[in-house]
């Protein structure tokens, strides 16, 4: 009896998991007429093709199916080109949000998102999105990087709103898919709809959003055969004229280029820029950086941006190191100065190759080259000038293998190398990576090994990291421990960012989400978390901390709102403010915390609010910070937005690294205060999908006050109040008033399908002086007594596919039956079961 109920346990459980795995299946014809993209469904071929309905919602609730009134119905087809889709969206149109936006921003819009795995892989998906208002946007995703909407293809759709609802219509041409030559292909499919209203989300077949990723719940297209991956050649050729006025002088330049996407097989693309043009680049954000560590900024040049998933593996990828600043110095010769060094290296050329086998094995080649840079010296007192290399040819590369495997892991191999001609400094770096989650997609293990190699003229330098992390990966509650290390040589600061090493950190972590509504909440989640820190070498204590994050979000009114706390219990021992090795600061038992507030964007007028303060538990020093920071939205309507940011940040009696220049040969602190204030202003005027006007406008100001007595950092890590003022010690005066102003205007017109015009003004201010003491508006008239820069560009690109360039020199009748019907949309079966 025991063993025949065991049986029927297994079974019964077996039985389940099948239930779990099937997944829906989509038969998709063949059409020889292919549909007019308009959004209207009179085409011949919507009139006999198979649905796809019956969408279950996964956000907020999950399992709810959707009802009559906001039923989803989709169709598809496909030819020797293109595959394509129609869908009706059955809504109260009354009721669909529609804000104009440029692409890829998703904005306060419904939207229709079809997901295709060609290699049905539940890995590698490319998605496409289009909204109401008719704007699209497209991303390739992965479970280990994410969705990355910086990848751009060239397709086609329409949106039209109907008097139930409204109708999207798409073309995806195989130029934008990466396939094999198969006969027969059966793709991994998933369709997204979303009701921005109630921030409710619906897909074709079910997800389960309480383990594993979200490939692993697509459905299965089949009927696709004979299809042969066309020759994926496009051509982006433009021209960029510019105009700079700065301090009286004015230059001007007209440039032209190339960027150039190739498929060299059915899986793997070539993309290049042969004449790089980076004109029209954002500026940085810059901040008065008082740390030790490089002040970095976010990539905003549009190809090392696009299709870089796979170069992200490990983090040992940071694209603005190439065309960064340069890495040598000038050698001064007696009565010599420093005239000039440019802040930035010029790229000639830069290409990635990209793909994945059948087999998932991905593949990725980043390959960049810059030129020679020159920096100025000037003889004091002959005002001779001299030239001298300041960083040489220099040649980057990246390699990645990732080889994927049973739908939820992967292991790869990376390798990134710089060399630079001459005796200047080159870089290597090589890792081991491993993505590990047990079939069940309940618990999953990351691993990572990396050594760099650093070639100087003195000799090389080895030196090794290595990262852990196991957790669970299920469920409601969930928990993880991670382990990381680098020793005092790790460097990968040649092609990567890593602000310090010589670590051996130790991390616990536990939480909980919710998947289900509440009473009175979305959802919500909290975690807390312990970390201790040491240094690799020597083997010492440096701090510990832990702490604890809340986020939720409301039910009815759909706002957002959360805090955080942490603690820094004990002494803590800074190896890097005091800037001399082997030397430390102490200090101890720092608490900050902070609360936020982000209403509901769907309402007319919304507001993002935070403020927060930290404090140390030290005798002899009251330290303390506060800040608050208030981001107001209106949309004045579905084409018009304005948001205005204002931060403000002050800390007093802070204690940190003032001037290491004395003749004691002392590490110098100081006792400072500090205040920041930012003030920013964005808008956009989005005419329809393809015509969009857009400025921003950034003012950051901060100001640091020292107190006029010097303290020495001694052996045992504490200060020494030497009751000496900075100028005594001949250090002057280390007050900073630090101000910037940057201001964008761009209008942007998509004049064919991945055509551009973009015509940008801008102008910038900097100013950086000893006033500390100022108001911020006698800050603002030292500002706008520096040079401003005025810059203004006009830019073309025109895209251009030789499939559509042979086409023309076909002479092939075109047809297209259209119907006066919606055909099998009109006997749509709906579920009974209201959302």
């Amino acid at each position: 009896m025991t063993i025949r109920l065991f049986v029927i346990l297994v079974l019964c459980c077996c039985f389940h998991s099948i239930a779990q795995e099937a997944k829906k299946q989509l038969q998709i014809e063949r059409t020889t007429n292919p549909p007019k993209i308009d959004g209207v469904f009179d085409d011949a071929v919507w009139q006999t093709a198979q649905e796809a309905k019956g969408f279950t919602q996964f956000r907020p609730s999950a399992g709810i199916k959707d009802s009559t009134q906001n039923r989803t119905v989709v169709k598809m087809a496909y030819d020797d080109k293109a595959i394509y889709i129609a869908a009706y969206l059955y809504d109260d149109p009354n009721l669909i949000m529609r804000q104009f936006t440029s692409r890829d921003n998703f904005g306060q819009s419904d939207f229709f998102g079809l997901i295709l795995n060609p290699n049905n892989d539940a890995q590698n998906d490319t998605e496409f999105f289009v909204f109401s208002s008719g704007t699209q946007a497209d991303a390739v995703a992965s479970p280990s990087n994410g969705e990355d909407f910086g990848w751009n293809a060239v397709w086609d759709s329409a949106v039209q709103i109907t008097d139930d609802g409204w109708t999207v219509e798409m073309e995806i041409p195989y130029r934008c898919l990466r396939f094999s030559n198969q006969e027969i292909q059966t793709w991994g499919i998933q369709f997204h709809r979303q009701f921005r209203r109630y921030r409710s989300q619906y897909t074709w077949n079910p997800i389960d959003i309480t383990k594993g990723n979200i490939g692993l719940y697509h459905g299965e297209l089949v009927g696709i055969e004979n299809i042969t991956p066309p020759t994926r050649l496009s051509f982006y050729p433009f021209s960029t004229g510019i105009i700079n006025s700065f301090d009286g002088e004015t230059e001007t330049d007209l440039k032209f280029g190339l960027d150039v996407k190739y498929g060299i097989t059915e899986n793997f693309t070539l993309d290049m820029t042969l004449v790089p043009d980076f004109s029209q680049a954002g500026f940085d954000n810059l901040s008065l950086n008082l740390g030790p560590f490089e002040q970095t900024f976010s990539e905003q040049r549009q190809f090392f941006t696009e299709g870089v998933d796979l170069f992200n593996k490990g983090d040992l990828f940071f694209s603005r190191r190439v065309g960064s600043s340069p890495t040598g110095d000038i050698s001064l010769q007696e009565n010599e100065v420093v005239r000039d060094i440019p802040n930035t290296v010029k790229v000639l050329n830069a290409a990635k190759i990209s793909g994945r086998t059948k087999k998932g094995l991905g593949v990725g080649f980043f390959n960049a080259i810059t030129d020679r840079t020159y920096g100025t010296a000037r003889d004091t007192i002959t005002g001779a000038l001299r030239s001298e290399l300041v960083e040489p040819l220099t040649n980057y590369n990246v390699l990645v293998l990732d080889q994927q495997f049973n739908q939820n892991s992967s292991i790869s191999v990376v390798n990134t190398n710089v060399t630079r001609n001459g005796h200047f400094r080159d870089g290597n770096v090589t890792a081991l990576i491993a993505d590990i989650t047990n079939k069940r997609n309940t618990y999953n293990l990351i691993g990572q090994a990396k050594m760099s190699n650093i070639n100087l003229a003195s000799g090389t330098t080895t030196g090794f990291s290595s990262l852990f992390v196991a957790r669970k990966i299920h469920g409601n509650y969930r928990y993880s421990f991670d382990h990381s290390f680098a020793d005092t040589k790790y460097d990968i600061n040649d092609i990567g960012l890593i602000f310090r090493n010589n670590y051996n950190n130790f991390g616990v972590d536990f939480g909980y989400r919710t998947f289900e509504p509440t009473e009175t909440l979305n959802n919500y989640n909290w975690n807390t978390y312990v970390n201790y820190t040491r240094l690799a070498n020597p083997g010492v204590y440096t701090g510990m901390s832990f702490g604890g994050n809340y986020n939720a979000a409301t039910k009815e009114t759909l706002h957002n709102f959360g805090a955080n706390i942490n603690f820094q219990a004990g002494k803590q021992f800074d190896y890097f403010e005091p800037r001399s090795e082997n030397r430390y600061f102490i200090y101890e038992n720092r608490l900050n915390s902070n609360v936020y507030l982000s209403s509901n964007y769907n309402n007319v007028f919304a507001i993002d609010a935070n403020i927060g303060g930290a404090m140390f538990l030290e005798k002899h020093r009251d330290t303390n910070e506060y800040w608050f920071g208030l981001s107001p939205r209106v949309r004045f309507s579905d084409k018009f937005l304005v948001v205005y940011s204002f931060d403000y940040n002050e800390i007093f009696r802070d204690r940190g690294y003032a001037n290491n220049s004395n003749d004691t040969n002392e590490i110098v602190f100081g006792q400072r205060d500090q205040k920041t204030l930012i003030n920013r202003i964005s808008g956009t005027y989005s005419f329809n999908p393809f015509h969009s006007l857009g400025l921003t406008f950034r003012n950051y100001w901060s100001t640091v006050n020292y107190e006029d007595q010097a303290y020495f950092l001694q052996e045992n890590g504490r200060l020494l109040n030497t009751g000496t003022s900075f100028s005594q010690l001949g250090l002057g005066n280390s007050n900073i008033n630090f101000s910037t102003w940057n201001l964008d205007l761009n209008y942007t017109w998509q004049f064919a399908p991945g055509s551009f015009l973009t015509a940008l003004y801008r102008n910038q201010l900097f100013n950086n002086d000893r006033e500390a003491t100022v108001s911020y508006s006698e800050s603002l008239n030292s500002l706008f007594e520096q040079p401003i820069l005025h810059s203004f560009s006009l830019r073309i690109q025109y895209f251009i596919d030789y499939n559509n360039v042979k086409e023309i020199f076909k002479k092939k009748p075109k047809s297209n039956d259209k119907l006066s019907t919606l055909g099998k949309f009109q006997n749509y079966d709906p579920h009974t079961r209201l959302f």
